[in-house]
C-alpha cells in the first residue's frame, strides 16, 4: 500500500472538509482508505491505496492542494493586504474573486514545482516556507491595485479593471442559465442541473468561477446584481425580462423538468 497524510494546523473546518471531499472521491474510486482525525487545533487526513494507483493519487492530491491554496489561502491573503475603499460589498467580492482566478495556471505551476509526495504534508508549513514565490506574485498584484486605489475610487475605472480581469480568465463553460426566483434570489442551471438558490453577490462570485462563454438570465426587474453582471460580462450576457418567473420554469428548456 502507498500511504500519505496531510496535516492542517488552525485551518478552518471549511478548508479541511473541502480537501477531504475532493480526495475522498478519488480514493474510493481505487478502493482505498481515507481517514480524518482531529486533535485540538490540528486535523489530519490519511489515505492509503494500492501502489499501482500512486501516480493517480499524486495528481489528485496536487489538484486538491492547489485548489485549497489558490482559493482559501489566496482569499485570506487578499483580505489581509488589499486596501481598496468606497466600494460596495458585491463589487469588492467580485473584484477579489476575479483576482483569485486571475493567472491561476501560473499559481498551480508554482505549487506543482514545490510539492513532493513523501510520507506526509503539513499544509500550513508548506504554504509559509515553500511558497514564498507564490506569495510574492500575489503581493505584486495587490501592490498594483493598492498603489492605484485613488484612481480606482472612480466607479468607471474600477469596473474597467474588473472587466479586464474577467475577460482574461479562461472560458470554462459554453453556456449556462440563471433564473431569478420568486424571492428575488437566483439559481444556476448548467446542463439541465439546477444549482442551489443564492443571493446576488454569491451569484456573481459563482459566475466568475464558472467563467462561461454565454449567460442567459431570466429575471423580473433591474437590480444591482444584474447591473454589475451587465458591466463585467458585457456581450456574454443575454437578459430576458419578458416572461414571469413561474412561466420560465415550465416553458423554457432546460427548465421543463424542474
Amino acid at each position: 500500500m502507498w500511504e500519505y497524510s496531510v496535516t492542517f494546523n488552525h485551518d478552518r473546518e471549511e478548508i479541511v472538509s473541502s480537501f477531504f471531499n475532493i480526495v475522498k472521491k478519488e480514493v474510493l474510486k481505487y478502493n482505498g482508505i481515507i481517514v480524518l482525525t482531529k486533535q485540538f487545533s490540528n486535523s489530519k487526513i490519511v489515505i492509503a491505496v494500492e501502489k499501482i494507483y500512486k501516480q493517480e493519487m499524486e495528481i489528485c492530491l496536487l489538484k486538491a492542494v492547489s485548489y485549497i491554496i489558490c482559493n482559501f489561502y489566496k482569499e485570506d491573503f487578499l483580505d489581509k493586504h488589499l486596501c481598496l475603499t468606497n466600494k460596495d460589498e458585491m463589487s469588492m467580492m467580485a473584484f477579489k474573486k476575479a483576482l483569485i482566478n486571475f493567472d491561476k495556471e501560473t499559481d498551480y505551476f508554482i505549487i506543482s514545482k514545490n510539492l513532493t509526495f513523501e510520507s506526509n504534508l503539513f499544509l500550513t508549513s508548506f504554504y509559509k516556507f515553500k511558497l514564498t514565490k507564490l506569495r510574492d506574485k500575489w503581493q505584486e498584484l495587490v501592490k498594483l491595485a493598492n498603489e492605484n486605489r485613488e484612481y480606482l475610487i472612480s466607479t468607471d475605472a474600477f469596473n474597467d479593471l474588473l472587466k479586464f480581469l474577467i475577460d482574461n480568465l479562461d472560458i470554462c463553460k459554453d453556456e449556462i442559465d440563471v433564473v431569478e426566483d420568486e424571492n428575488e434570489n437566483y439559481y444556476v442551471c448548467d446542463n439541465g442541473n439546477k444549482g442551489e438558490t443564492m443571493e446576488g453577490k454569491d451569484l456573481i462570485s459563482l459566475l466568475i468561477d464558472m467563467s462561461p462563454q454565454k449567460i442567459n438570465v431570466y429575471c423580473k426587474n433591474e437590480n444591482h446584481a444584474l447591473e454589475l453582471m451587465r458591466t463585467i460580462f458585457d456581450k456574454r450576457l443575454n437578459i430576458n425580462f419578458s416572461k414571469p418567473v413561474r412561466e420560465i420554469y415550465t416553458n423554457i428548456s432546460p427548465f421543463s423538468k424542474l
